[in-house]
């Protein structure tokens, strides 16, 4: 793996309920790494083991055998407060669903993680500002969740993901249930988000060949391999 990768995800297996007459092994051997600045577009059938690779990369699940670094740091030795603190600051997380607290402003929402980092309040709410200010939500920022439509809901969570600068989002399904103008315009922002923090690598579970074809790099899961791990051709 090369070691300039801001990911590099090294022999990964992921089986549930091990050792059991039920067994199910999900992930059979992924390896791939991933250079800073790059979008890279996971793909395969439902069930293929997407999501489960977004939750090993980011902590969320523990592999069965192998290696995940994120900027030269084994997650995989990491004691369970480490690897939080370490998440909290590297890895940022976008969600189909937005995930989004209903009783909070925009404004809130977008500030909470600075607030867990003990940041100043004050200072986290000129961030929070800020970020909505870029991601075209200006006039939005004493909004609730639901005064929202689907696709500043998710501008919100992109703000809130990108507010402790990242080295890393992961994305599962973001333009899942948003129409194809919007999907376009987040996908867009996306690119201009990672532009401003250089370096930043954005991985984006989709079903989506029109959003996969958005990204520089497509890899294809299929029966918990890689099956094919392409460059979009520049457009």
């Amino acid at each position: 793996m090369s070691q300039t990768a801001v990911l590099s995800v090294d022999n990964i297996h992921k089986k549930y309920n091990e050792g059991k007459s039920n067994e199910v092994y999900v992930l059979k051997g992924i390896d791939f790494s991933i250079p800073p600045g790059q979008m890279t577009a996971i793909m395969g059938p439902s069930g293929c083991g997407k999501t489960t690779l977004l939750n090993l990369i980011g902590g969320l699940d523990e592999t069965s055998d192998g290696n995940i670094m994120i900027e030269g740091n084994s997650i995989i030795d990491m004691d369970d407060n480490t690897l939080t603190n370490f998440r909290r600051d590297n890895v940022g997380y976008i969600f189909q669903l937005f995930n989004l607290f209903d009783d909070q402003t925009s404004v809130e929402n977008v500030s909470l993680p600075l607030l867990l980092q003990n940041v100043n309040p004050k200072e986290a709410v000129t961030a929070a500002e800020m970020l909505l200010q870029e991601v075209g939500l200006g006039d939005r920022f004493n909004d609730v969740p639901g005064n929202l439509s689907g696709g500043e809901q998710q501008k919100v969570a992109i703000a809130r993901t990108l507010v402790t600068s990242p080295r890393i989002i992961l994305a599962d399904e973001p333009t899942g249930d948003l129409d194809i103008a919007t999907s376009d315009d987040i996908m867009a922002l996306f690119r201009r988000m990672q532009e401003e923090n250089q370096g930043m690598a954005v991985i984006i579970v989709t079903h989506s060949s029109r959003i996969a074809n958005q990204c520089d790099r497509i890899i294809r899961i299929e029966n918990g391999t890689v099956f094919s791990d392409t460059e979009v051709a520049a457009k």
